[in-house]
């Protein structure tokens, strides 16, 4: 069934990020991720994980000034250097936290830009190789450009072709429902297609990104196709609540009682 995982960033907001971990375990999640965790000490966060006998599931590396609208700077031919400075500042938050896959923001670009995928392609096979020493996975992610304007990756097959031609082993797609929807639709033909590369799975409904069951996708359905495809990695609930996290986790009972 699938492993799903708390997103620590948009559930649980109503207490302080350090006190969701504990939320997420007695709400019966047994992993979570969160955007960024670098405003918190890794000894706090290797802490928390401890406790609750949680999994950490994923996180971003560094994606520069958030505040002032950047996403990542990978696709920017002048900031290699600050991309592989990333990987070395989240460096103790990877090691406290034994996370086991990254996801490399593109940034603000355009792929019709030569000089710009030119970057992003090198900034990526860089960032796998420095991983793979770790035995780490790293993801891309296709973002729709309504939730973040000019995302320089907003397509799933050019997201899949890097992948290929760069051939790395730890290299993998982030397959993120939501996103998949707006972009293109036909997800679960999508989620067949890709299974060989997909490394970490996001949720949410659509189009309002609010809990699985309340959009226009039959969320259970895709569940069970991905029990179907055999499926073992993470799926990260990266959804924002309607009213209060614990009142939208009906969706979640029964696959949570499936683990019991």
């Amino acid at each position: 069934m699938p492993r799903f995982a708390a997103n620590l960033t948009m559930m649980f907001t109503e207490i302080p990020f350090l006190e969701r971990f504990g939320r997420a375990a007695a709400a019966g999640f047994a992993a979570v991720e969160y955007l960024f965790p670098y405003e918190v000490e890794p000894e706090a966060i290797a802490a928390e994980l401890a406790r609750h006998r949680l999994v950490q599931a994923l996180f971003n590396l560094p994606p520069g000034d958030w505040a002032a609208g950047e996403r990542g700077f990978a696709c920017r031919p002048d900031r290699f250097d600050a991309v592989m400075r990333s990987v070395e500042t989240a460096r103790p938050w990877i090691r406290a936290t034994g996370v086991g896959r990254l996801h490399l923001m593109a940034g603000i670009g355009e792929r019709t830009d030569r000089a710009e995928t030119a970057a992003y392609a090198r900034a990526v096979a860089a960032v796998a190789d420095r991983l793979a020493e770790d035995g780490i996975d790293l993801l891309i992610e296709p973002i729709n450009r309504r939730d973040m304007p000019g995302y320089f990756l907003d397509d799933f097959d050019a997201a899949a072709d890097l992948i290929a031609d760069l051939d790395r082993p730890n290299l993998k797609l982030q397959f993120d429902v939501y996103h998949r929807q707006i972009l293109a639709g036909d997800v679960t033909m999508a989620l067949r297609r890709f299974l060989p590369i997909i490394g970490h799975i996001q949720i949410a409904s659509v189009p309002a990104r609010r809990e699985p069951g309340t959009g226009e996708l039959d969320d259970a359905f895709l569940f069970a196709e991905l029990d179907r495809l055999g499926y073992t990695g993470f799926v990260g609930c990266e959804y924002r609540p309607a009213a209060g996290t614990e009142a939208g986790l009906g969706w979640f009972a029964p696959w949570r009682d499936r683990r019991r």
